[in-house]
């Protein structure tokens, strides 16, 4: 994930504070060094007037009344500016890490302003401008699959609002009826005197008019960029080596830091002998960082690292260093029967109807700790003096970034800057800003200077926020035909929330443990009608911290279900498909895209021999992220036990398709990461400790054996779903269901890779 080096050279040091980092095609990041002092409306003015240029601002809910905006500033705040030559530059809230939410956001704003795409680029505003202007751009935060689901109204929006004053200004100018006057692609005309302007001739007079109100979005169908597979904005610097990633980062003065951290999380850092490697080539300093981290400082970022592997240290390992995976496990099964357990869905009596079913069917499944394995590792860039901090990061949450920074380096937010970079990977590991804090600790030792601190891989592997671990017992009562009657599933295991956002957990119930096991109404995310429904979870917290991962606790659930749904097929002698199909008759948004991934792959068909094997299906279903999803998996297991997974049809409704080629992008690569996990994922602990460090004993999916993904997308209109992480959760229950009808044996236990030889 690397690219060419960019040195922000002697010049940026006076442009972060007036200008966001340019972050599209075309266009270098623009980062800044020295943090010199800049008035609210020098800053305001210098991003708008100075170029002529018109910044189009949108009231959001519980902001200021536009008026008083105004009144505190010569111009509203900007999701659009229009430079003098056309040049569109939408400002993105949002984090770009390979999703497309980008390109998507540019192309909602560039749809309502009508303008000439082929000239569109786009900014990050800074963290620090939202604090300023009354967070005018709303949420920072990237993950949930929410960079377009919630963003678009507003972003909408902002592009109308500037297409109407862009028309007003041109018609005032023409002293004619604005209704007279049409705009496209960034031309106003006006057809009953034949006159013409572009959006640049009249930026600066539609500057000075009133942001209307009431604006007016366009009905879907009649997109013109919004909808289309338009190329990505971002795609061009990637290639070339312009993007420039965290890692990539240099700035005048800067040195390199290496970190290393308790290895037993909670453990402490005892002591260290700074004296043994001070003299080490390059280093400079070697300095504590909280209470149980030690860094060294080094011109390079190799003579810290080589510096630091050789440094004595003695860390207090603290309560857990005896901790394993097996006690954990131990723990987990136990919770599967406690008599308590925080209930989320209740429907009739689950006692009763399995205490009545002619057939009941019992299974236990269990899910491993995982850890994200961004390409590019933990990294963030400080300078602190006593009176300004600047960070540089990839960052899912520019907010929390700079809310970290501010507090590590004991300043008001209002001193305090954080510039955004795309991200070499996220997949929720940098909504948490803690290699932030760590890298703003270690500048404020060496106050002045730019210090980029880079995590190891080894670092990074140790010290994630994992998937949560669980086990999942799950009971059934079939009646004599065969119907499904009832349906206990019993969670156990860790809860994020109670990790990161405790106060998030009422009556012991982390309501993100039950992604995707929701039930009740016609849209229900479980996606059948159960007359008997109880879902419950028994919380059990190891020491190891949790996080947001990819698709989160929606991957685990999926799996506990859509196999044991098929489990409860093979039980009844049924279909696997018709099986959910007669449970799914209110649920008609859950029943098209399986019924479309079934059609296109063939299901009730025999599948073709790939090489002499006999291929098998199998299928999955969920809604998470505000979308539908399913997965056809194909897929064979030779006579030694070696799987290959040929093809996997996969359908996604989110309701509305910004970008159809984004989606089919997303959905490819979330079969990889969800592949990955499915065949390899698992970090487990001995002696407190994670012992999975790098790549060897952390395999990840290649790509010469990645299956052949066919993507379906089905918008049906009316609402908007997520793209990025629902078809994780399908991944691997479609395969897993596959292996079944293959070998006739259930895995009821990731990952793969410990039951057959997993091969993609």
């Amino acid at each position: 994930m690397r690219s060419n080096d960019f040195d922000a050279g002697p010049q940026a040091a006076s442009r972060a504070t007036a200008k966001p980092a340019r972050t599209s095609a075309g266009d270098r990041p623009m980062p800044d060094s020295d943090g010199a002092a800049i008035s609210r409306r020098r800053f305001i003015t210098s991003g708008t007037t100075t170029a002529g240029g018109l910044m189009i601002g949108l009231q959001l809910p519980g902001l200021m009344p536009a008026a008083q905006a105004q009144a505190a500033n010569p111009e509203v705040n900007a999701w659009v500016l229009i430079q003098p030559d056309d040049t569109v530059v939408v400002r993105i809230a949002r984090s770009e890490m390979g999703q497309g939410t980008l390109t998507g956001l540019a192309q909602l704003v560039a749809e309502e302003l009508d303008c000439d795409w082929a000239k569109v680029t786009t900014e990050y505003p800074t963290p620090g401008q939202n604090l300023a202007r009354n967070r005018i751009w709303g949420n920072f935060s990237t993950g949930g699959s929410r960079g377009i689901r919630e963003s678009h109204d507003y972003v909408r929006k902002g592009g109308a609002a500037a297409k109407r004053m862009l028309v007003q200004a041109a018609a005032d100018e023409w002293k004619v009826p604005a209704a007279d006057c049409q705009a496209s692609h960034s031309v106003i005309t006006h057809a009953a005197s034949g006159r013409r302007t572009t959006y640049g001739q009249v930026a600066a007079a539609a500057a000075r008019l009133t942001p209307p109100t009431d604006v007016k979005l366009k009905d879907p169908k009649d997109w013109k960029l919004a909808g289309r597979p338009l190329k990505r904005l971002d795609t061009r610097d990637k290639l070339n080596g312009r993007q420039v990633y965290g890692m990539d980062l240099k700035l005048p003065g800067l040195l390199n830091a290496a970190i290393r951290d308790c290895p037993v999380f909670g453990g402490k850092l005892r002591s260290f002998d700074a004296a043994a490697v001070a003299n080490r080539p390059g280093v400079k300093k070697i300095v504590r960082v909280g209470d149980s981290a030690v860094a060294v400082v080094a011109d390079t970022w190799w003579h810290a690292k080589t510096a630091l592997d050789a440094l004595p240290v003695v860390w207090d390992e603290g309560a857990h260093a005896k901790a394993s995976s097996a006690e954990f496990a131990a723990t987990l099964r136990a919770a599967l029967d406690a008599p308590e357990a925080a209930a989320a869905n209740t429907v009739g009596d689950v006692k009763a109807a399995l205490a009545a079913a002619a057939r009941t069917v019992e299974a236990v499944y269990s899910y491993p700790h995982q850890n994200h394995a961004c390409m590019e590792t933990m990294n963030a860039t400080a300078k602190w003096t006593s009176q300004r901090c600047e960070v540089w990061c990839p960052t899912q949450n520019g907010e929390a970034a700079l809310a970290a920074a501010a507090e590590a380096a004991g300043l008001p937010p209002a001193q305090c800057e954080v510039y955004k970079i795309h991200l070499g990977g996220g997949f929720g590991r940098r909504g948490l800003p803690d290699y932030v804090r760590q890298a703003v600790d270690i500048a404020k030792q060496m106050p002045g200077t730019p210090i980029k601190l880079i995590w190891s891989r080894e670092e990074d592997m140790l010290h994630g926020r994992y998937h949560p671990i669980t086990q999942c017992k799950l009971q059934a009562g079939l009646d004599a035909q065969g119907k499904l009657t009832a349906l206990h599933l019993r969670l156990a295991g860790q809860s994020i929330l109670a990790g990161l956002a405790p106060q998030n957990v009422k009556n012991g119930l982390d309501p993100v443990a039950f992604q995707g096991l929701n039930a009740g109404g016609p849209e229900a995310a479980i996606g059948y009608t159960i007359p008997n429904l109880l879902v419950d979870h028994a919380m059990r917290n190891p020491h190891v911290p949790p996080g947001f991962w990819r698709g989160v606790n929606l991957n685990h659930n999926a799996i506990y279900l859509e196999c044991f749904m098929d489990e409860l097929a093979h039980a009844a002698g049924q279909d696997p498909l018709a099986f959910r199909r007669q449970l799914m008759q209110s649920h008609p948004r859950h029943r098209a895209v399986l019924e479309a991934v079934a059609e296109r792959a063939g299901w009730g068909k025999p599948a073709p021999d790939v090489g002499g094997q006999k291929v098998f299906r199998g299928l999955a279903q969920t809604m998470g992220f505000g979308s539908y999803v399913a997965a056809c998996a194909e897929v064979s297991v030779s006579a030694k036990g070696a799987l290959k997974i040929h093809r996997i049809v996969a359908a996604t409704d989110s309701g509305h398709a910004v970008n159809p080629q984004q989606i089919e992008a997303q959905v490819e690569g979330s079969f990889a990461y969800g592949l990955s996990a499915a065949l390899y994922g698992e970090c487990t602990v001995k002696d407190g400790r994670i012992e999975q460090q790098n790549f060897d004993t952390y395999p990840v999916l290649k790509m010469a054996d990645m299956p052949k993904v066919e993507t379906l997308v089905m918008p049906s209109g009316g609402f908007w779903g997520g793209v990025g992480e629902p078809t994780i959760a399908v991944a691997a229950p479609a395969v897993l269901n596959a292996i079944f009808a293959a070998t006739g044996k259930r895995i009821r236990q990731l990952p793969l890779k410990d039951q057959l030889q997993a091969r993609a």
